[in-house]
């Protein structure tokens, strides 16, 4: 912005929110400590603002602003993403964050509850308990809020069981990009809704959610497997028999697993069960998994003590809430990508041989399916309905920017795995955005809604206010709402 547009932006944002305290400007002293705090510290954004709205007016009121002195906007719950696209992921961007947005109620007789847009999952959690010992599906880290997560897909532990945390959206309210807002449900404003559903960011901001809940599990056992130390044969066998288990179509929704791959630690099978340990161990879980150094199995009655265990995973325990520089890929899998033993046998050598460039780096595939397959891939802008698990390989240098070998070695897991499944139906997953996908992000984000989810697009946003890198453009051509 040239000083002119600057001091037209400052101006309109102090009177748009009524208070020079509810918006910091990047020519402010430690403006980008106190107010941008990017995630992934190898991505560098300089935001023009960073708004902190404290109600819906505010909110249409900066998104006025925008249109006006033709700004792109973006808003940030948790500030967790990957690409740092909560601050824009592109420099001059205004920032609407949202963590005014604490509003919370339950509906006892539907129990149906209302989250503000600004909340973070340590405290979805904490809320829902305390108003009927109530819970819904959603990821292990407390720090991300439910902005991004419910509007991104949201897969969680308990997401085999009840479905993504957006499955559990039943109604939003929205600041659409001509200052309006509506509210959208299965009535009303029906495309808003589904494309809120999966690709949020470039349709507008979420002030508030609507979520169906479900009852508090009363028991559930959290179960762990290490194979500390041995050979690249030992755990390639490990991964080959957690397969085995995961693509069994009469697994038990009640049965959570991710196989994490680490640098230190070797190879750990761990999850949730939900239900007791007698159901568990009825199960056999134990048996059709590799002999490991460590088993763990134990019985927990108290959900925030479960919900809190989740936090305490160690992928989680390395990043965490921690601004750091990283690099990370994803890669979905469905029920007919299930790896031949050969393959897992070259990927594990690759994983051995390959140059990681002296990053700390971990792969997690993590199960899905269940009730996440159940809604269809056109019923929200999530489109990976078929996806039986995902992996996240994920790399992290304390000491500087990941480096080419660091992003050479994960590109090298996902190719090693692509070339053994000629077939491969390609999707990555939104929530684990990776700049490096380019022009094809979008099909590989959205799968087959990328058409109707631009056509929405032109039709509320034709001047792609919302916008990140790797958001929903308008369809070129004027379309009608599908």
């Amino acid at each position: 912005m040239g000083n002119t547009s600057s001091s037209a932006v400052q101006k309109c944002l102090e009177s748009a929110l009524g208070s020079k305290d509810l918006v910091a400007f990047k020519n402010a002293p430690f403006f980008q400590i106190t107010d941008v705090k990017p995630y992934n510290l190898g991505i560098p954004v300089t935001p023009a603002a960073v708004t902190y709205p404290k109600t819906t007016e505010h909110i249409s009121a900066i998104v006025k602003c925008a249109v006006d002195n033709n700004l792109k906007v973006q808003p940030r719950c948790g500030g967790h993403s990957y690409a740092n696209y909560g601050i824009g992921g592109q420099d001059n961007t205004i920032v609407v964050d949202m963590k005014n947005f604490q509003q919370f109620s339950m509906d006892e007789s539907t129990w149906q509850a209302t989250i503000g847009g600004g909340t973070l999952l340590k405290d979805v959690t904490k809320r829902l308990h305390e108003n009927g010992k109530r819970a819904m599906a959603h990821g292990t880290c407390p720090q991300v809020g439910i902005g991004g997560h419910a509007t991104i897909g949201g897969l969680g532990p308990s997401s085999r069981l009840w479905g993504s945390a957006l499955d559990h959206v039943e109604e939003v309210e929205v600041v659409l990009a001509n200052s309006t807002v509506v509210r959208a449900n299965e009535k009303e404003n029906k495309d808003i809704l589904f494309a809120v559903k999966g690709a949020a960011a470039g349709f507008g901001i979420v002030t508030e959610f609507k979520v169906r809940t479900q009852a508090e599990p009363d028991k559930t056992v959290l179960y762990s497997y290490n194979f500390h130390g041995g050979d690249t044969k030992s755990k390639a066998d490990a991964l080959k028999q957690w397969q085995k288990l995961i693509s069994d179509p009469e697994l038990s929704r009640k049965f959570a697993s991710q196989f994490i791959l680490t640098q230190p630690l070797g190879a750990i099978v761990t999850g949730t069960f939900f239900g007791s340990q007698q159901e568990f161990d009825s199960l056999n879980i134990t048996a059709r998994l590799p002999n490991s150094s460590k088993k763990d199995a134990i019985e927990i009655k108290d959900w925030l003590g479960v919900v809190g265990h989740w936090a305490e995973d160690i992928a989680l325990e390395l990043v965490g809430g921690v601004q750091s520089n990283f690099y990370a890929k994803s890669l979905a899998y469905t029920e007919k990508d299930i790896l031949p033993d050969d393959a897992v046998d070259k990927l594990f050598e690759y994983i051995d041989k390959a140059d990681k460039g002296g990053a700390v780096w971990f792969v997690i595939w993590d199960l899905e399916g269940g009730a996440i397959n159940d809604v269809a891939p056109d019923a929200t802008a999530y489109g990976h309905r078929n996806a039986l698990f995902y992996h996240q390989a994920y790399a992290v240098n304390l000491l500087g920017k990941v480096n080419e070998k660091t992003r050479n070695f994960l590109t090298g897991i996902n190719k090693a795995i692509t070339d053994a499944l000629p077939n491969h139906e390609q999707g990555a997953y939104a929530g684990y955005v990776d700049p490096a996908l380019g022009e094809n992000s979008a099909s590989l984000y959205w799968g087959g809604n990328v058409e109707r989810l631009q056509n929405i697009k032109a039709a509320i946003d034709p001047q792609d206010i919302f916008s990140n890198p790797q958001s929903i453009r308008p369809a070129k051509k004027s379309a009608k709402m599908v």
